[in-house]
């Protein structure tokens, strides 16, 4: 890794020269990091190149003929942008717009958003994870309340990146607290790994269900009782 106390060179991969500022400020880069600060305007587009450039090394590595093959002549062009701008894009571009608004009629009652489909992808191996998230919130009167759609949009924005299911789901469980500042928060996900269909004991019927609470849905067991009890049964 470079020295980040040497400027790197204008010429150098646009990676490094994110990297390179990452090192320098200090900053944990793991896959589902967002990095998007350290992202200068007209870099992602370079990224994407480069990203293309090395997984068209992956497909010859693998003995793949992409020149004669017209399936895999655009594999690598295809799967750069996937990465990049789609199912990891939650590492490379910034939070979405949420309009907050204060909690005037002084709500304090259990709401619950969802269920909320996702997509993530298993960090060990990059295999999808498909699943959907529940959002119990017991807001108080200085919270700040957000469109149903924002939930959403944040939700997706956290699981766009590669990771395992139990990190993501404190990551959410993390941004929602702090823009939302609620007495309480609760989160389930269940999901489908595809890392346990697709290969290794190829399991096609397990899935993993895990959550998070915080706050009066840790403290109170009625609350959490509640709540759970609220989530529809899997079909």
């Amino acid at each position: 890794m470079n020295n980040p106390a040497q400027p790197l060179n204008e010429s150098a991969p646009v990676s490094e020269r994110i990297r390179y500022r990452l090192v320098a400020a200090g900053c944990r880069h793991h896959a589902n990091d967002n990095i998007a600060d350290f992202i200068e305007p007209g870099e992602l587009d370079l990224l994407q190149a480069e990203v293309q450039s090395k997984l068209q090394e992956v497909l010859r590595a693998l003995v793949i003929d992409t020149d004669s093959d017209h399936n895999t002549q655009d594999t690598a062009k295809r799967v750069a942008k996937m990465f990049v701008r789609e199912v990891f894009a939650g590492r490379y571009k910034a939070a979405p717009d949420v309009t907050e608004f204060p909690n005037v009629e002084r709500l304090n009652e259990l709401m619950i958003v969802g269920p909320i489909k996702v997509r993530s992808a298993c960090s060990h191996h990059l295999c999808p994870i498909l699943g959907r998230v529940w959002i119990g919130l017991l807001p108080n009167e200085h919270s700040n309340l957000i469109g149903l759609s924002k939930y959403v949009r944040l939700t997706d924005w956290i699981m766009s990146r590669p990771q395992i299911q139990e990190e993501a789901v404190t990551l959410l469980a993390n941004e929602l607290q702090e823009r939302v500042q609620p007495d309480g928060l609760g989160i389930v996900m269940e999901a489908d790994h595809f890392c346990m269909h697709w290969r290794g004991v190829k399991d096609s019927e397990s899935r993993m269900v895990n959550s998070v609470m915080r706050g009066a849905f840790l403290k109170d067991p009625n609350l959490r009782r509640e709540f759970l009890s609220l989530l529809p049964k899997k079909d």
